[in-house]
């Protein structure tokens, strides 16, 4: 079945006057106009074309490419309003209808609109800015032992549909609600742009908060690339460094101090950079060699001993050293003396007492009785 406000590949099997008769497997057919008819294309041909209903409901096909389609999300400006709602224009012949009651808020010409695409109970396509009633807060499995939909560090597709005290709330993948935070925004966004973004965190509550930059190596591994052709472009220099202000760095690669840090910092260890005190520039061939024969030589010295070092004697612990000086100790004072007894010994063992000494001047103070 051919459904309206999607993507259909069909067969040419007919050619009429009017235009092109193409067929589904089941038989189904629908016109696609002389003025859409590509050239050189022949009874048999497959062609790729969006279906929807023309002004008297009826199936139709086109070639061109709306900016939207059914069960997405996309920002569109309104062309014009009447007593019934308001036409937008989605970049077909036939404009969006999007009916009064279907608006959050009342719509004028020349404004643009985030807006979701569904169908009425008379399958008529239509537009709705009520986004809540399609669009998830939470991010969970489909059925209980599911997998999630989204883990940190996932590629998605975001709309950015609303404004808010913390930052913009996002459209991820034409499904779920997302987060960008403010501290997560380091280049310039609007409302109803289509950008792709990265998930940071699936939260415990599984709601989403969202990244306008790869997450962890990914982060650095692009924009070290990004760097890298800056200053191909440049020359080979760039004044840029691990000391230019954070607003200098968001203006020429739109990320975070931190995450221009991160990759100049790798492309650095990987010899492609030399960083210097006005910027960075690309290394020369001479200079990388340089700088692997001396990390070779590095390790060698590193891994060989020196000749002649004898190796330490391994130190006990701190608390074992303790333990033998106390069990030393307690052995001596519990071992017999019998020095006295024993007449085969020819050193008897001297005992040592220490006493306080008496004071005998009579000075001493003493209690009472």
């Amino acid at each position: 079945m051919m459904t309206p406000g999607l993507f259909h590949t069909l067969t040419v099997a007919d050619t009429q006057p009017q235009g092109l008769y193409l067929s589904d497997e089941n038989g189904e057919r629908v016109l696609l106009p002389n003025r859409f008819v590509p050239e050189g294309i022949e009874t048999g041909s497959t062609l790729e074309v969006f279906i929807y209903l023309d002004s008297d409901d009826r199936l139709i096909a086109t070639t061109q490419r709306p900016r939207v389609q059914l069960n997405q999300a996309a920002s569109l400006m309104v062309k014009d309003v009447n007593r019934t709602g308001a036409f937008l224009d989605w970049g077909l012949p036939k404009d969006l209808f999007v009916p009064f009651a279907e608006q959050k808020q009342r719509m004028e010409a020349g404004q643009s609109y985030v807006v979701y695409v569904t169908s009425d109970n008379t399958g008529r396509l239509i537009g709705t800015t009520r986004l809540n009633r399609f669009i998830k807060d939470e991010a969970s499995a489909n059925w209980p032992g599911a997998a999630a939909p989204y883990q940190m560090g996932d590629k998605v597709k975001l709309l950015i549909a609303q404004r808010t005290d913390i930052g913009y709330k996002a459209i991820v993948d034409n499904t779920y609600w997302g987060v960008l935070h403010n501290s997560q925004i380091h280049k310039a966004i609007r409302v109803g742009q289509k950008t792709e973004g990265f998930i940071r965190q699936v939260r415990e509550d599984q709601r989403l908060d969202l990244s306008l930059e790869p997450i962890g190596h990914q982060r650095a591994d692009s924009l070290s690339k990004r760097i890298l052709q800056k200053l191909k472009d440049s020359g080979g220099t760039l004044g840029l460094n691990d000391y230019s202000p954070a607003e200098l760095i968001e203006m020429h690669f739109g990320v975070s101090k931190r995450a221009f840090k991160m990759a100049i910092g790798k492309l650095y260890k990987e010899r492609e950079i030399v960083i210097e005190e006005n910027g960075i520039r690309l290394a020369s061939e001479e200079e990388r060699k340089k700088a692997i024969k001396h990390a070779g030589d590095k390790s060698k010295r590193k891994a060989k001993p020196k000749a002649g070092s004898e190796q330490k004697p391994k130190q006990k612990p701190k608390n074992q050293a303790y333990k033998d000086k106390t069990d030393k100790h307690t052995a001596r004072r519990e071992q017999p003396n019998d020095s006295k007894d024993d007449s085969s010994s020819s050193a008897p063992r001297k005992k040592t007492v220490y006493r306080n000494p008496k004071n005998t001047s009579g000075n001493t103070l003493r209690l009472k009785k």
